[in-house]
């Protein structure tokens, strides 16, 4: 048959029977030449000059090719219609998007990060940053949440990290943080925050930084971050305390190990052990992971660090002291001595006391008692009320005062054993310090009390002779003295 017959038996141009014979399967459209656009050619300078601008503005502001439609008709002119701006910029956002090239990781090299997540911590609902860290080659992890992202959860992340693997690994890929990086300099450096660069004189490894704004030059760890929220965050954690939520999530990264991912042929914990041997060794003793600080005590033994005020002992007013803030706690001290520890607050503007600071203060200003601002919400247990109360009412403010010199024996002992004490005292109606220092000291002793009234000089003593039958004659015969 030829061509000029099958195609009027097939009703189809000879044109297309003519490419029917030249390809074993349709061709489809192909373009010989370039797509003219004689209205928008003039104008696509003007468009990339805008969207060149674009990259140094928020996402959400940028032009859109209504926008640009719009600027293009009322500011330029434009003649053309919506659809060839439309088509431009799809065309020049598909030809600008960015390609990667897939990476090969060596054993031996990790990468860290900082994410976030909701979490229900001694029933408070609050936001949890959590640190983790990958190790791409063996894709092994840790996660450790704290209450906030700081320099020294930074550096305390990486001291539990390195001692959950038990190595230190050769170098760590980081984000350029502020709390890691204090400046990057012109050719490309980084100049270390102090914290950090003390971290790294410790542990000698070598600290790699990604380009600023680019997460995925560290995209093992930006990954981890999204896989510890969805699978060990949810739903929403809720634990008595941050050491027990830290424990699940070690508890998780530990049974990970035993997994194998798409694509291998090993689970975690296989691929881990060639991890751990291009390690290196971990020093003799972990760094200290705190921020340290200097400061100096009020005139209402207080000590501020970090915006919020700490009391330290009243008998170091006026000095100068150092500070340590770890993660969980606030340290002060004041030559080689620790004068106070509390836990750490990261609120802003407030005041963090220990009540007994103050009670040598107190106990000299006894007036005072009812308005101190650090005992007013000391929630000591009932009998204490109820021993103040006796106290005060058998020797009015010298009870008050005495009842003091009751709380400062906590500088001492624990408040179990002073309440335990407290509560004897009661019982026995030995209501006064001394009574109560002596049965504290008996409790912590495990020695039976022995009380002496001889230690009370100012109690009026009675005197009780035999009765005799003979007085009650007196009575009777009305002859009494």
């Amino acid at each position: 048959m030829s061509q000029r017959e099958a195609a009027r038996h097939f009703n189809v141009s000879r044109d297309t029977v003519a490419k029917m014979m030249a390809f074993s399967v349709p061709p489809g459209y192909r373009r010989t030449a370039p797509v003219k656009r004689p209205k928008l050619d003039a104008f696509t300078g003007i468009i990339d000059g805008w969207l060149e601008n674009d990259r140094g503005v928020h996402r959400k502001q940028r032009h859109t090719a209504k926008r640009v439609f719009e600027r293009l008709r009322d500011e330029h002119g434009f003649t053309g219609g919506y659809t060839i701006v439309k088509d431009y910029m799809r065309e020049r956002e598909r030809h600008g998007r960015e390609m990667f090239v897939p990476l090969a990781h060596p054993p031996g090299h990790a990468q860290a990060d900082f994410g976030e997540a909701v979490v229900v911590i001694g029933g408070i609902e609050q936001k949890a940053h959590f640190f983790v860290m990958d190790l791409p080659h063996s894709d092994a992890c840790f996660v450790r949440a704290y209450p906030a992202a700081t320099a020294e959860a930074w550096v305390d992340g990486h001291v539990h990290a390195f001692a959950f693997f038990g190595k230190v690994p050769a170098s760590v890929l980081y984000d350029n943080d502020r709390c890691l990086v204090a400046k990057i300099l012109p050719d490309g450096t980084r100049k270390r925050a102090t914290l950090f660069s003390g971290f790294l004189s410790h542990y000698l490894f070598r600290d790699r930084y990604g380009r600023p704004g680019k997460g995925n030059d560290k995209g093992n760890a930006e990954g981890l971050v999204g896989y510890s929220r969805r699978n060990f965050m949810v739903p929403i954690p809720r634990f008595a305390s941050w050491d027990a939520f830290n424990a699940y999530l070690a508890g998780q990264c530990r049974k990970r190990q035993a997994d194998v991912l798409r694509g291998q042929s090993e689970t975690i914990g296989e691929r881990l052990a060639r991890d751990l041997a291009a390690m290196a060794d971990l020093p003799a003793a972990p760094f200290d992971a705190c921020d340290q600080a200097t400061g100096r005590v009020s005139s209402q033994a207080l000590v501020r660090y970090r915006t919020n005020d700490y009391s330290v002992p009243v008998a170091y007013g006026y000095r100068d002291v150092w500070i340590r803030g770890y993660v969980d706690a606030v340290v002060i001290g004041c030559g080689g001595q620790v004068i106070a520890r509390h836990p750490r607050c990261y609120g802003r503007e407030d005041m963090v006391f220990d009540p007994v600071h103050y009670l040598p203060l107190i106990e000299r200003k006894a007036n005072a008692l009812d308005q101190a601002a650090p005992l007013a919400e000391w929630d000591l247990p009932s009998e204490f009320a109820t021993l103040r109360r006796l106290m005060e009412a058998r020797m009015t403010k010298a009870g008050r005062r005495e009842y003091v010199q009751v709380l400062r024996l906590l500088e001492t002992f624990d408040i179990d054993d002073l309440h335990a004490a407290v509560k004897k005292a009661l019982h026995l109606g030995a209501v006064g310090f001394d009574a109560v220092k002596h049965l504290v000291l008996c409790q912590v002793e495990k020695r039976p009390p022995k009380l002496d009234l001889d230690v009370y000089p100012y109690l009026p003593r009675a005197h009780v002779a035999t009765t005799k039958a003979v007085s009650y004659m007196s009575l009777l015969s009305g002859d009494a003295a």
